[in-house]
């Protein structure tokens, strides 16, 4: 491709990593109105914080990795984002433990497609002694999108002080933390 469009293919791809990088936080930074609402143990949060994202996050990357030498690496992006964003707003749906954790693998599998298609279509799209700044500025996308999910949560956190539900068409009444996680997702 042209420099140009190579470019854009590498800011597009940031803007993706950044987002899976606030989905990915967000839960995070709203622990606490969680675990109070669901009534969820230590145990449990930290089975959601961590390995129900983190499990299928790099076990399906293996797979995903192989896929993305085979097949069209945009579809594959493509399916991926709209697995984590759906499972991100499915998060701010759920109900109880089982649904959250559900949606947190999820979240992982999705997450999971970026890279594995990312980094070689930044590498198609640069010849081998120009590639360090276009994936530098695609992993710069880690503490920009880490920024951006503190910045959403700590804003969420006091707002939800302010606020005790919001109504939304369809769905009714939502607290600001379930809010947060279906704005974010739909984003």
């Amino acid at each position: 491709p042209t420099v140009a469009y190579a470019w854009y293919t590498v800011i597009l791809l940031t803007i993706v990593y950044v987002f899976s990088f606030i989905d990915r936080y967000i839960l995070a930074l709203l622990v606490e109105p969680i675990k109070a609402e669901m009534e969820l143990s230590d145990t449990q949060i930290g089975l959601l914080l961590g390995p129900a994202f983190a499990i299928f996050y790099t076990t399906m990357g293996i797979p995903i990795g192989w896929l993305a030498d085979r097949g069209r690496r945009t579809w594959i992006i493509g399916v991926g984002l709209s697995i984590w964003s759906l499972a991100t707003a499915a998060s701010g749906l759920a109900r109880n433990f089982s649904g959250l954790f559900l949606a947190r693998i999820m979240v992982g599998v999705g997450e999971a497609t970026l890279s594995p298609c990312a980094l070689p279509m930044i590498a198609d799209s640069f010849p081998p002694e120009k590639r360090g700044r276009p994936i530098a500025f695609y992993s710069a996308a880690l503490s920009i999108g880490a920024g951006i999910a503190f910045l959403a949560g700590a804003s969420v956190i006091i707002w939800s002080k302010t606020v005790t539900a919001i109504n939304l068409p369809v769905l009714g009444d939502v607290a600001p933390w379930q809010f947060a996680f279906i704005a974010v997702g739909l984003a």
